[in-house]
């Protein structure tokens, strides 16, 4: 099992335009080989921050580079920018294998 996950600094005051923005796309995701579950993670709040992750469960790490590699990966992400000044940076990515 791979797990990845991307990391949102998200301003003070738009974090409802986020989880709207994540809520309504089209992540392209139903029926990729590999591809288990998904959420979005809502973190704490501090110094005008509020942090956000997104979680997806994958059968292995070559299941998720092969998505990202793929046409399905490109749909999702060609309109996935969010208005300006909801993003505080990009987003930090983060990839682990599971190990039990």
């Amino acid at each position: 099992m791979y797990i990845a996950m991307n990391r949102f600094r998200v301003a003070a005051g738009r974090e409802a335009e986020f989880e709207k923005m994540w809520r309504e796309r089209d992540s392209h995701l139903d029926g990729v080989l590999g591809f288990r579950e998904f959420h979005l993670l809502r973190g704490p709040s501090a110094d005008g921050v509020t942090l956000f992750a997104s979680h997806s469960v994958w059968d292995s790490s070559e299941a998720f580079i092969a998505w990202t590699e793929s046409d399905a990966f490109r749909k999702a992400h060609e309109r996935a920018r969010a208005p300006e000044g909801v993003y505080l940076g990009p987003p930090s990515f983060e990839g682990f294998d599971a190990v039990i």
